[in-house]
């Protein structure tokens, strides 16, 4: 998972035009808790999580499938189809996909930050969200919080370069630390402070100017958090495989690089501390927020967490307080220190519970109606992909990723026939996420060379055009930018689908039904007459159109229905099949093997759960990419 780690893991009223079928869109509600039915005939009332019932036959947990909507935050995320994932801390400075927790503050030292390169890089390609990782599993954090010494506080990127007034109380830091996690926080005003020096409002605020969402990475898995005498231990078994000639896997390199070293944090990951009643957020001396809290413009939450959930839930608390709005936060579930006997129990209850309370609109990787893994880091989504999911256990009180049947890599996530499986307690709506990286690492290494503009262009298709969103990692490098190679590759790809999606599909006047699918609006869709579930819409074109590709889409306010289509069209007074296929979602892309040349089409929904909501209807001619 930055991300090699995973392997350690209502409608509204329809107002139907009744010849054509047009209607106007739903609103699916924001809330996520799951909707119970009270007996297995009452209504099926649409949600984005709802309860299957132990008297539910395969007809109504397929009406409930059907049933299943995004919520607002969802919604607005699916149409966000390119999000650009940051890499940069720790390991951009060792040269390292993994971090010990061990590394020295010091480490991390960039000559600058330039974010609003970064913006303009990304922005070129079509990206309309990013997201920084602003605390990767080495622990390090990329903003002044108030928890762990282990940020850029401690860092001289904090001080301005030449400046030594601030040498006394930055010594007096170092001196406490091990007693204060808050200790470089206190001393943060001390003198000579780097305005560039929190690199996650940086980034936050370049992204705004450029009108683009926010996304916020803040890893579980925390090495600086490792017990001293753990990683001790650690040290003398990766020693003894060093001496024993055995390879080291990376996490084990990491370690045996730092092992005159010790985790930089305060020893909280996985020590079994008591779980007692703690106040979130937890002052510390001093703390500009007391005053807003004993006013109530602040919300506490009282919990009941051991040492190192408190911990993560305080930095949940910084981040939504004072960045947001977040629109995506992503955590993964990595336990990475598990097999060598310790782990953490993350309380996954609490934290989707405070996360819903400070921002109720983001959506949470492998969280409650919120977004999910692909199953892999390849940029490839299956081409039968479904956003309504069933899941074994109550997506609210679990890391998502373990509830799927047959895990989150499972090659058929919501058919039919998985639906139908007895183990299924739960429906959600969980839209898939398909990260890859611009390079073969996660972050910056110079031996490294990006993929090309034509790589892109085919990744976008296998994911966007497969109801998939799009995760592409760029990593900027030691000298705060995006490499030269990248930006390059970044603007052909963008350029490249701007230039194709231009729709070739023109309605004739007065024909609602073509105008509805073409229109560009997710607001307006055609559906079969009288309800149905299986229906042809006619496309008869205002003039001839050449293209090889052809963009579907459902809107999926309503839903996602369909099963089954096929896209037809008449040349030389023939009907021919130009594709098939299956789920169709929020978008649906198909490249043909070569251009056709019509003006008569035709889309015939063979199979559907409940009636179908056509919302886009494309023709495109690809146009490539500058070499």
């Amino acid at each position: 998972m930055p991300i090699s780690t995973r392997r350690n893991l209502v409608l509204a009223a329809l107002f139907s035009l009744a010849a054509a079928g047009v209607v106007t869109p739903a609103t699916a509600s924001p809330a996520t808790p799951a909707q119970p039915d009270h007996g297995c005939a009452a209504p099926i009332k649409p949600a984005a999580i709802i309860t299957v019932e132990p008297c539910d036959g395969m007809d109504r947990v397929l009406q409930k499938a059907a049933a299943v909507v995004p919520r607002a935050g969802q919604l607005a995320w699916q149409q966000r189809p390119v999000t650009a994932f940051t890499h940069f801390g720790m390991n951009t400075f060792t040269d390292r996909e993994w971090g010990s927790g061990a590394e020295k503050e010091a480490t991390f030292a960039p000559s600058a930050v330039d974010t609003d390169q970064w913006m303009r890089s990304l922005k070129a390609a079509g990206v309309t969200q990013v997201m920084l990782t602003a605390k990767h599993h080495d622990g390090f954090v990329l903003y002044p919080t108030r928890y762990t010494n282990h940020s850029v506080l401690a860092s001289p990127w904090w001080v301005s370069a030449g400046c030594t007034g601030a040498d006394g109380a930055r010594q007096t830091a170092q001196t406490t630390r091990t007693q204060d996690p808050s200790a470089f926080w206190q001393v943060r005003d001390a003198a000579c402070t780097n305005p560039r020096g929190d690199i996650l409002r940086d980034y936050v605020d370049s992204a705004r100017r450029a009108g683009l969402k926010v996304g916020v990475y803040l890893s579980p898995a925390d090495g600086a958090e490792l017990p001293a005498s753990f990683f001790a231990d650690q040290v003398k078994r990766v020693e003894a495989k060093v001496a024993a000639g055995q390879p080291l896997s990376i996490e084990e390199q990491a370690t045996y690089d730092d092992r005159a070293s010790a985790p930089q944090g305060q020893g909280r990951y996985g020590t079994g501390s008591a779980a007692t009643r703690r106040t979130i957020p937890t002052l510390v001396p001093h703390d500009d927020r007391a005053a807003a809290l004993a006013a109530g413009k602040l919300p506490r939450f009282d919990v009941t967490e051991d040492d190192y959930n408190t911990y993560y839930l305080n930095q949940l608390y910084e981040l939504f307080t004072q960045y947001g709005p977040i629109d995506e936060l992503w955590l993964d579930g990595a336990n990475p220190w598990r097999d060598n006997g310790i782990s953490e129990n993350y309380d996954f209850t609490t934290w989707f519970s405070m996360i819903h309370a400070l921002s109720p609109n983001t959506v949470t990787f492998a969280g409650p109606a919120g977004v999910r893994w692909v199953g892999n880091e390849a940029g490839q989504a299956r081409t039968t992909e479904w956003s309504p999911l069933p899941t074994t256990g109550d997506p609210n009180t679990a890391h998502n990723e373990e509830l799927f049947l047959g895990g989150a890599t499972a090659s058929d996530l919501g058919s039919r026939q998985v639906l139908a499986d007895p183990s299924v307690r739960y429906l959600q709506w969980a839209p898939a996420e398909s990260d890859v990286s611009i390079r073969p690492g996660w972050f910056f290494h110079p031996d490294e060379q990006p993929k090309t503009a034509a790589q892109l262009v085919d990744i976008y298709r296998r994911t966007v055009g497969r109801n998939a969103s799009l995760l592409l990692n760029v990593p900027p490098g030691p000298d705060g930018e995006l490499a030269p190679a990248d930006v390059a590759a970044l603007a052909a790809f963008g350029q490249s689908v701007a230039a194709t999606q231009v729709n070739q599909a023109h309605a004739r006047p007065g024909d609602k039904a073509v105008a509805a699918v073409t229109d560009g609006s997710l607001t307006t869709s055609w559906t079969p007459p009288h309800g149905a579930s299986e229906g042809t819409l006619d496309v008869p074109l205002a003039r001839p159109a050449t293209f090889d590709q052809i963009r579907l889409g459902e809107d999926i306010s309503h839903g996602q229905h369909v099963e089954g289509a096929t896209v037809q069209a008449e040349v030389d007074g023939k009907w021919q099949t130009l594709t098939t296929v299956t789920t169709v979602g929020a978008t649906r892309l198909v490249t043909l093997a070569a251009p056709v040349t019509t003006s008569h089409l035709r889309v015939v929904i063979t199979q559907a759960r409940a009636t179908p909501y056509l919302a886009t209807f494309a023709l495109y001619r690809t146009v490539a990419p500058a070499a």
